[in-house]
Formats: C-alpha cells, sequence, structure tokens
C-alpha cells in the first residue's frame, strides 16, 4: 500500500463545511444508534417463587407473531489490512516458531473482534511467493525467513487464519500482488522465485524491485492461475487487490518501464492503440478476467481493490496529484463502472483539511461513478493520528463516510499495526463510531436468496429469558443477531457467531423496564439476513 504520493500544501476547511458533513453523516447512518446501558441482572430475590415468574410463549404457539424487516439496520463494513511484506504487521519477524506466529494472529484477530470489526484483509501474496501451501510459488521468506521453506513445525498459515477469522464472525480476504515478484526487502532471489524460473517474464527496476510484465499473456496467466488456485482450495470470502500494477514511475527512477519486446510483440501482431493504451488494456483485461473466473468457480466469492485514491487531476475540479491513469495505467474509473469489481477501497489516506486531495470531495465523486450499484468502501490512513494535529481524523472520516455512504457504508483501515499501537486511536473508535458491532452489507447481485429464519427455543428463567439455538447443519447462517426491546425503549440487538449456542436476556433493564418483544435473524456469508419474527414476551 502507497501513502506517500501527491501530498500538496495543507489547507483547511471552513468550520461550517465539517460541521455540515458530520452533521450528515450522522443523520443518515444506518448504523445502530449509540450504545444502550447494558441490561443488568436483576438480584435473586428468595422470597419470590417461581409459580410467579413470567411465562413466555414460544414463537409457533404465540398468534401475535409477525415476519417482517429487521427493525433497525446494523450494516456496516469494517475492515483492516494486515500486511505481510517486509513483516510490517504480520509476522513481527521472519524467523518466528509456528506457535508464535499462531499467537501474534490470535492477539490481531481478537483485537478486531473487541472493535467491533467484521472483516479482515490479509496479505498473502507479497513477491510472486506465498504465505499458504502452494505448488505454484514459493513459500515466502517474510514466512519463514528463506524462500521456499515451509513453517516448523508444518501449517498452513491461511486455512489457520480462515478458521480462527471465522470463529470470531471476520470475514477473510486475501490479499495479492498481482504483479510484484521481488520486493527489496525480501533479500535474496530464491531458486524458486519467477526470477530465475522464467527470467523472460520479469524486469529489473532500478530501485531494485523485480516486477512481472503485465503485457505477457504468460504473466496473465501465472497471476491467474495463483488467484484461482487459493479460491478452489480455500474457504475465503473475497480476492483483493491492492495499487499495484504497472509499477510507480519513481521505482524505475522515472525512466519508462521497460516492456519493448512484450509491446513489440503487440505492434507487429497488427495492434493499432497507442503505447499507453495498450498497457491500460493489459490491465483491464486480466481484471474482468479474474472477476469472472472467481465467480464461475465460487459465485460468493468477492473481488476488491484498493486503487490509488486519485483517478486523474482534475476528477473532481480542484483535485490535484499523481495520475495513476497514465503512471500506473489503472483505469480505476472503468473497473467500478463496469461493476467487475464487489468492492471498491480507493486509498483516500489524507487528512481533510488538504484541499488538494480533499477525502470528502473524493469520495463523492467516486460514489457518483458507482453506476451499477456496488459497494465503495474508503481506504483511510490510521498512521494519520501520530500527529497531535490530526487527532479525531479518523473518527471524522468514518462519520463523513457514512454520511456520503448512505446505504451502504464501510471503511477500510490501513493499517492494523498503528491501531494496535495507539490506545487513544483505539478508544476513540470503540467508544465512538464502532461503539456497536455490524454486519457486512449485503451484495445483492452475488446472491439475494436469504437464509432460513433460526430455530431456537425459549428458556424462561426468573430473571432472564435464555435463547437456546437448534442446529441445523444445512442452514447458511455465519452469524445470528438477536433483537430485543423494553417497554417504552428502542430496539437492541446483540451479534453472534457461528459458534454461539446461547443468550440470556435479562427481563429487568438497568432502568427496571420489562422485556417486551425479541427477534432473531441469521446472516450469512454475503450479508444476507432472514426474516425477522417479532415474538411478544408476555407476562402473566
Amino acid at each position: 500500500m502507497r501513502k506517500d504520493c501527491c501530498l500538496s500544501n495543507h489547507f483547511r476547511i471552513p468550520i461550517f463545511i465539517l460541521l455540515m458533513l458530520f452533521l450528515n453523516a450522522c443523520k443518515s447512518t444506518k448504523v445502530a444508534p449509540p450504545k444502550p446501558v447494558e441490561p443488568q441482572v436483576e438480584e435473586e430475590k428468595s422470597e419470590q417463587n417461581v409459580d410467579q415468574v413470567p411465562e413466555v410463549e414460544e414463537p409457533e404457539a404465540s398468534s401475535e407473531n409477525k415476519i417482517v424487516e429487521p427493525p433497525i439496520d446494523i450494516e456496516e463494513f469494517r475492515g483492516a489490512w494486515i500486511a505481510t511484506v517486509a513483516n510490517i504487521n504480520w509476522p513481527s519477524k521472519n524467523n518466528l516458531s509456528t506457535e508464535a506466529q499462531k499467537a501474534e494472529a490470535i492477539e490481531m484477530l481478537d483485537f478486531l473482534e473487541n472493535h467491533n470489526f467484521n472483516a479482515v484483509i490479509l496479505q498473502v501474496r507479497p513477491q510472486a511467493d506465498a504465505l499458504y501451501d502452494s505448488e505454484i510459488e514459493p513459500w515466502s521468506y517474510f514466512l519463514t525467513g528463506k524462500s521456499g521453506k515451509a513453517p516448523q513445525p508444518y501449517y498452513d498459515p491461511l486455512k489457520f487464519w480462515i478458521e480462527e477469522a471465522h470463529n470470531r464472525g471476520l470475514e477473510l480476504h486475501v490479499w495479492l500482488n498481482p504483479y510484484r515478484a521481488h520486493h527489496t526487502t525480501g533479500k535474496e532471489i530464491g531458486e524458486k522465485s519467477i526470477v530465475k524460473t522464467n527470467p523472460e517474464l520479469v524486469m529489473e527496476l532500478k530501485n531494485g524491485m523485480w516486477w512481472m510484465d503485465p503485457g505477457s499473456s504468460k504473466v496473465q496467466d501465472h497471476s491467474a492461475a495463483v488467484v484461482m488456485d487459493i479460491v478452489k482450495r480455500y474457504d475465503i470470502d473475497a480476492v483483493h487487490f491492492d495499487d499495484y500494477f504497472y509499477p510507480y514511475a519513481s521505482y524505475n527512477g522515472k525512466k519508462d518501464f521497460p516492456d519493448e519486446k512484450s509491446w513489440e510483440k503487440y505492434v507487429n501482431s497488427g495492434g493499432e492503440l497507442s503505447r499507453g493504451d495498450w498497457r491500460r488494456k493489459n490491465v483491464n483485461d486480466f481484471i474482468e478476467r479474474i472477476a469472472e473466473e472467481i465467480k464461475a468457480e465460487k459465485s460468493f466469492v468477492k473481488f476488491g481493490i484498493s486503487p490509488f485514491g486519485i483517478w486523474r487531476p482534475g476528477f473532481p475540479k480542484g483535485i490535484s496529484g499523481m495520475d495513476q491513469y497514465e503512471e500506473l495505467y489503472a483505469d480505476a474509473k472503468l473497473w467500478l463502472n463496469k461493476g467487475w469489481i464487489d468492492y471498491f477501497t480507493p486509498q483516500l489516506y489524507w487528512p481533510t483539511r488538504q484541499i488538494g486531495q480533499s477525502f470528502p470531495v473524493l469520495l463523492g465523486w467516486w460514489e457518483s461513478e458507482n453506476v451499477v450499484g456496488r459497494h465503495v468502501w474508503p481506504g483511510i490512513n490510521l498512521g494519520l493520528e501520530d500527529k497531535e494535529e490530526n487527532k479525531g481524523e479518523i473518527a471524522s472520516q468514518i462519520l463523513i463516510s457514512r454520511g456520503i455512504l448512505r446505504d451502504n457504508p464501510g471503511t477500510v483501515h490501513w493499517n492494523i499495526g498503528p491501531l494496535m499501537k495507539n490506545d487513544r486511536l483505539a478508544k476513540s473508535l470503540i467508544n465512538g463510531p464502532y461503539d456497536r458491532n455490524a454486519t457486512v452489507p449485503a451484495s445483492p447481485w452475488l446472491d439475494s436468496e436469504v437464509p432460513n429464519t433460526p430455530e431456537f427455543e425459549l428458556k424462561n428463567l426468573e430473571d432472564a429469558i435464555q435463547l437456546n439455538w437448534i442446529k441445523n447443519e444445512s442452514d447458511k447462517a455465519f452469524r445470528s443477531v438477536v433483537y430485543y426491546r423494553y417497554e417504552n425503549s428502542g430496539w437492541e440487538f446483540k451479534i453472534l457467531n457461528l459458534n454461539s449456542g446461547k443468550l440470556e436476556i435479562p427481563k429487568l433493564n438497568s432502568g427496571e423496564k420489562k422485556l417486551e418483544k425479541i427477534g432473531v435473524t441469521a446472516v450469512d456469508r454475503l450479508g444476507n439476513q432472514s426474516d425477522f419474527e417479532e415474538i411478544d414476551i408476555k407476562n402473566k
């Protein structure tokens, strides 16, 4: 991920503009209202007779149960990137034991679950290598300190991450770099690296990196095979590419990318496009191909891209900075316009007050280009809050995003490191915009069929109603949501993960108000929520 481009002089947005944005965000968010006081179980009264405990009507026995839409919207995508290149996030060192690697992974996943995130974007192919068991590319240097060396004792890191993420109600997105062949921090080039096995497909850049040629059909076939190998063998939720297509010009000392052979081959075959258009077509064709191949294999697996945050200078008016259309040959607007991707995450890594790269202006423009109705979830830079002048910036950007992305909010956070190290930032999220959990927004163009409403039993305890789930292996549920309401109060909810078997809801809340209604829904892995059945709790 790149966050050092297109910085300009800082200007300040008039406070009334920010105020309007914040108020609009607060009014239009789909996420639940501020966190209510958690119900407290009343202390047991020794004089109370069991016969006096209110009875509960079972769902099938009540004529007043109503099938309706869930009473409140609780959808918002909350993802975090976990980078493996250069051991940025995980593993913290390339010589850790298997147990130490697992412990670090668990710590990160627990942190995300406890801070109400619902997705992790894990880098599994940083330099044409693998942080998973692959027969196509070698084990990553960043995993074991030696390219091609498996972890000892052996385990499959990706399988481990998927299982542990899903156990915590987190989606697992695999993040791959489609063209980078070797990173400067990758030390020696291993014998199984594509740099040595297929030197005709790669170029060495001035900064020491090696890059695959996007104009080569063999490169496209190879990278597509890597993607589809993961899709076929692992229970992932999405495939993710970042902003690296043709390399940034600075990587090659501002010299043109050295793809003369593939360019000449194209021209000699009768190609009529300009070199720039040809390069963009190479990338476009690959993006469309990956989208089609993923859906042909597993229609529920999403495809997401996080391109550089500016399409072209002047789009919209007043925006300045690097031109990814001309420099990276990435026509990101086209991918969004065509709907090839399922979620689009422009890297908007600048402070709100930075006019030339205005966060709300850029996000609003990208959303206006979302003509086929896919997800637009901005990538934001958590490192901004390392500076005192940017205190509160991340929470503000989340609120602005909610205001702009009214019906489909979400944010992706670069990266998990600053979040775990900056306690003030973490608390500002869990005590602010992320004070309640959220489900991932649905993707109806992939699948709109809702799962079955969960089967459960209600047990009448002295001070609480206990819900016990009846397991059904055929159900598609990934998570469950329990809605409940006390008299003269709004709806509250709890989101439960896959392995949750029961939940107790106090009959009286902290304000001594009685529990009136309960409803339970199932949420599948695409965010579709089952019908909501409202159950009246009768007191006799």
